[in-house]
């Protein structure tokens, strides 16, 4: 007998539900339809179906989703959530969490497919993008040479940088064919070798007036450009495959002008400051160069053989007004000194002695001074030496008795005739050169 296994509605619900939710596919996937048996209920949350030629798929879009154009039945959408099962009535759902229209869901979808691929080939990374040259001379554009985003950035141009050369490569920005021209007018600029960078640009549109610049071929054309490329595609909520690649995204046309060239206002203010320095940097060096001259030449003159010279016969003025000075108080001194010396020996001179009364006796016959009686005998010949000449004597007998009014002079002035004798005995061999 086959046995049974008997399970609840529940249980199977919950089963199936499961098995739903563990399928990662059907938990992130976008879905084509038609809506029908659109309602919104008072919560906010809107109830409708998704239909083909052949099946219908309940969908619920809560409130708190994302923000979605208005829907209505008949519309034929793309929606993106996850499959699941609603147990209490046992109904297979979709939650929806975003909805775009069918036409440009699938351009979306071939975005990101083709963004996706680009950006795992490295054509998006930092480390490729290009700086764009500060001061170009010459600017290629591609762009429509009917369309108003060339006017803009001609004239923005013309406002910032009037000496900036425009090279123009006209292409369609949009409709069939679009793509090839703008890829081939980049192709074109980098061949022709002038331009030192190249705005892309074309004003806003729908996502499909702007597809040409979300085409591989544009992308590509970009990435091999020698010359920086800029792109301004569109407005500022617009972003473009061409973005992605390009060295420097900008957000409308203008934007892309303003970005490629410098304002020439900033260009005079810098060249004003610049100005402004370099003659500060002159006069700085100019002066002291002058100062350095100065010091040189004082040095120089300083070390010239006139100044030298100069210089040297000042010291020798001066080195004879000292050596004058000194002579003339040497010779003071010698002169006071010998008025003192011939003082001194003026006061000591046997002449004085003499002419106080004294006399020098000299035997006449061996000229010996005689200083004693004894040295005498009677009638020896004798010379006499008195202040104002000599005369001749004999000597008569010795004299025992001094008369009492010579001896006290005699005994007084016996060291000085001692003295004056000696001075004169000095003073006669001076005389007679003994």
């Amino acid at each position: 007998m086959r046995t049974m296994r008997i399970v609840g509605v529940s249980e199977v619900t919950q089963y199936l539900k499961e098995l739903l939710e563990d399928n990662y596919l059907l938990q992130d996937v976008w879905v084509r339809g038609e809506i029908t048996n659109f309602t919104r209920a008072a919560s906010g949350h809107r109830y409708f179906s998704l239909k083909d030629a052949y099946a219908t798929l309940r969908c619920v879009l809560f409130r708190s989703g994302a923000y979605v154009p208005p829907l209505q039945n008949g519309m034929a959408v793309l929606a993106h959530g996850r499959m699941s099962l609603y147990e209490q009535r046992g109904d297979f759902q979709f939650y929806v969490d975003a909805v775009e229209m069918a036409g440009e869901g699938e351009l979306h979808l071939e975005f990101e497919a083709l963004k996706t691929q680009l950006e795992a080939e490295g054509l998006f990374a930092p480390e490729r993008k290009r700086p764009i040259p500060p001061c170009p001379a010459t600017i290629g554009v591609v762009t429509s040479s009917s369309a108003a985003a060339l006017r803009d950035i001609v004239r923005t141009l013309r406002l910032r940088c009037p000496v900036v050369r425009v090279l123009l490569a006209p292409a369609l920005v949009q409709g069939d064919g679009a793509a090839e021209q703008v890829a081939a007018a980049l192709d074109l600029l980098n061949a022709h070798g002038e331009a030192e960078v190249i705005i892309v640009a074309r004003g806003g549109g729908s996502l499909e007036e702007l597809w040409a610049f979300n085409e591989e071929i544009v992308a590509r054309a970009i990435a091999r450009s020698q010359v920086p490329v800029i792109t301004g595609v569109g407005h500022e909520t617009d972003f473009t495959i061409a973005d992605f690649v390009a060295d420097l995204r900008a957000s409308t046309p203008t934007a892309a002008a303003i970005a490629a060239v410098p304002d020439a206002a900033t260009w005079e203010s810098a060249l004003d400051d610049a100005q402004d320095r370099m003659r500060y940097l002159i006069e700085t060096r100019l002066q002291a160069e002058r100062t350095q001259l100065g010091t040189s030449r004082r040095r120089l003159e300083q070390a010239s053989p006139q100044r030298i010279l100069a210089t040297a016969r000042q010291r020798v003025d001066e080195s004879r007004h000292t050596l004058d000075t000194a002579m003339r108080h040497l010779t003071e001194l010698r002169r006071e000194h010998l008025r003192g010396a011939a003082l001194r020996l003026d006061a000591l001179s046997p002449l004085q002695t003499m002419g106080r009364g004294f006399a020098v006796v000299r035997r006449s016959v061996d000229g010996a001074r005689v200083t004693s009686v004894t040295q005498v005998a009677p009638g020896q010949g004798l010379t006499i030496r008195v202040a104002d000449g000599v005369f001749a004597a004999i000597a008569g007998a010795r004299m025992e008795t001094i008369t009492p009014d010579v001896a006290p002079a005699q005994a007084e002035q016996r060291p000085t005739v001692a003295r004056s004798a000696d001075s004169a005995d000095a003073l006669e061999k001076t005389e007679t050169g003994g």
